[in-house]
């Protein structure tokens, strides 16, 4: 379901030479926002978000995002569909630098440093902000007290293939116990 509204925007314009001072922030979306970015994640609501920090300089180009996300999401039960809110608090780093390589459009390997990216002309925090909400939340959200139960599925009249049965080697215990 994606909302054709646009997320609100906080631009910081990096890349000026002449602004190399520390920039705290702290950004805490109203409700209105705060549902768009529900809309845009998929998932049912974001009741509480707050992103915080400071952009540091590093040398003479670069810059560290050093911040917290906190926030109370809801997301639908991964067995019963039913809301379940879960909360988030996690801390978020990036480094931005000037002079990083992109990698080819071949293959390339995995950076060790996973936080650096190329440093743009502008940094939107709520983009950032979103995107560190995004990998921040729950992969299977579970109502508590919920199991997700054994489907066994099978043709009339036929032996339902369970997962007991599906594996291989356990008709080798049977045949390597000592014969009495």
């Amino acid at each position: 379901m994606s909302d054709p509204t646009p997320l609100p925007r906080h631009i910081i314009r990096l890349a000026e030479s002449g602004h190399r001072q520390s920039i705290r922030f702290t950004l805490s979306p109203e409700a209105e926002e705060r549902a768009r970015i529900a809309r845009h994640l998929d998932i049912l609501g974001v009741k509480k978000l707050r992103f915080e920090g400071q952009l540091v300089p590093q040398g003479r180009q670069d810059w560290q995002l050093e911040g917290q996300l906190g926030a109370t999401v809801v997301q639908e039960c991964v067995v019963t569909l039913e809301p379940v809110s879960s909360r988030i608090d996690e801390p978020v780093q990036r480094r931005y630098l000037a002079n990083m390589d992109e990698p080819d459009m071949g293959e390339s390997e995995m950076p060790e440093d996973d936080t650096a990216e190329p440093l743009p002309q502008a940094l939107d925090l709520v983009e950032v902000m979103v995107e560190a909400l995004a990998l921040a939340l729950p992969p299977y959200p579970r109502a508590s007290g919920v199991e997700l139960g054994e489907v066994v599925v099978t043709e009339p009249d036929a032996q339902p293939l369970t997962e007991e049965r599906a594996k291989p080697f356990s008709g080798l215990r049977d045949v390597l116990k000592p014969k009495e």
